[in-house]
């Protein structure tokens, strides 16, 4: 497409000479801007498909793809409703769970909210998000009527250790002649866990089942049945296959996408709004290219006069101010992608980095709930960046290419 003499002519004008530098200057900038917004755009749709994933795995890791209520009352017959949901195909596992809210107290009297889930021991051991992370304890001493498991972040908050004492209280308690009574009982912390996300370590206990089913009054029930599945995309064919494997029984099943639907959708609004504000970076280093290019086709008119003289057509004069433009934007747009990747292979050392420099704390996890910086490179999208800074790179050159090849060598002449 593009030949030798062409290319030879296009990289003698792309270096400056004296007289030029203020032409090279503005593409230089140029190549500078699409390198930054395309680093940029990279640096931030890896961050948002990090905190979406890290957020989506925590969330689902600690409350299942979905949920199965009872319509009315707790869940009488939970066991064999649990044993019809496991052998459903693509379901892995089905937990039955007994939740509610108490106000937490320490010894001292601090006092903060939370909330309460029973659960067996052997199916807490199997959540990944729990088991795998507990840092204080173990979960093999929660079993009985006096142990407890709670997050690092309420254990911090009360200052509580292994072997202190918690004591829930439930408004929900007996009624007497003289009103309502809360239910107050006392547990033995047994095992510290920290998921990561600080919302969940600040308010999350864990009672053996019979423990909770004792404290909120529910003998033989459960308040809800926890599925993870295979698949948690195709949760809506595990939904339908549920309500099928229990006709007779008025159930209410609530998945990741009703329960959390709000929340990923302003993640996905916000990750979408920052795309197209940063697309403007690249837009404005495109508008440079523009500028630069018509300034150089000013600038060598005598030039273009003279290649059209000795043969040079009109298409290899587009073409050689095409290939300056275009080398800007490649040039730019391959760097851009450079920094772009190391930035987000490398984005926790910068933070950690930054963060001792300025002593300032980057990442507050009370704010952004998770307790480091994610970034998932999603190579579509950076496929996606890539060609859209070329295509406007290519676009910003159009112009002042065509300008140039309508250059009338005898007017540039006669005005020389």
């Amino acid at each position: 497409m593009f030949g030798t003499f062409e290319r030879a002519v296009a990289f003698r004008y792309l270096r400056s000479r004296r007289g030029e530098r203020f032409v090279s200057v503005i593409a230089s900038f140029s190549l500078l801007g699409i390198a930054l917004g395309v680093a940029t755009l990279i640096i931030v749709t890896s961050v948002m498909n990090g905190f979406r994933q890290e957020l989506l795995s925590r969330i689902l890791g600690l409350n299942g793809d979905l949920a199965v209520y009872a319509s009315a009352e707790g869940l009488k017959n939970f066991d064999a409703t649990t044993t019809a949901i496991r052998h459903i195909p693509g379901v892995l596992s089905a937990t039955p769970i007994v939740e509610g809210q108490a106000l937490l107290t320490n010894e001292s009297g601090a006092a903060v909210g939370g909330l309460i889930r029973g659960i067996r021991r052997s199916d807490l051991q199997e959540l990944p998000s729990v088991s795998d992370h507990v840092i204080a304890g173990s979960l093999d001493h929660l079993a009985g009527d006096d142990a407890v498991a709670i997050g690092a972040g309420l254990a911090q908050t009360l200052g509580l250790t292994i072997g202190s004492r918690l004591t829930l209280v439930s408004p929900q308690g007996a009624a007497t002649v003289i009103g309502t009574i809360p239910r107050i009982r006392s547990y033995q912390v047994v095992a510290i866990f920290q998921v990561g996300m600080n919302e969940y370590d600040s308010s999350f206990v864990f009672l053996p089942l019979e423990a909770a089913q004792t404290f909120f009054q529910k003998p033989d029930e459960a308040t809800q049945i926890q599925v993870t599945v295979q698949h948690p995309d195709a949760v809506g064919a595990i939904d339908r296959a549920i309500a099928q494997a229990l006709p007779g029984q008025p159930v209410r099943i609530i998945d990741w996408t009703q329960a959390n639907d709000s929340f990923f959708a302003a993640v996905t609004v916000e990750r979408n709004v920052m795309f197209l504000i940063l697309t403007l970076i690249i837009l404005v280093a495109a508008f440079n290219i523009v500028s630069s290019l018509i300034m150089m086709v000013k600038d060598k008119t005598r030039d273009i006069a003279i290649l059209r003289t000795i043969g040079a057509g009109r298409g290899a004069v587009m073409r050689i101010f095409l290939m300056c433009g275009a080398s800007v934007g490649i040039v730019g747009t391959v760097a851009g992608t450079v920094i772009g990747v190391l930035f987000c292979r490398n984005i926790e050392t910068i933070r950690q980095w930054l963060q001792s420099l300025t002593g300032t704390n980057l990442f507050n996890p009370e704010v952004y709930y998770l307790e480091q910086l994610p970034a998932v490179l999603d190579w579509g999208e950076v496929v996606r960046v890539i060609v859209m800074a070329l295509a406007l790179s290519l676009l910003a050159t159009l112009y002042p290419s065509w300008r140039a090849a309508r250059t009338d060598p005898v007017e540039a002449l006669r005005h020389e």
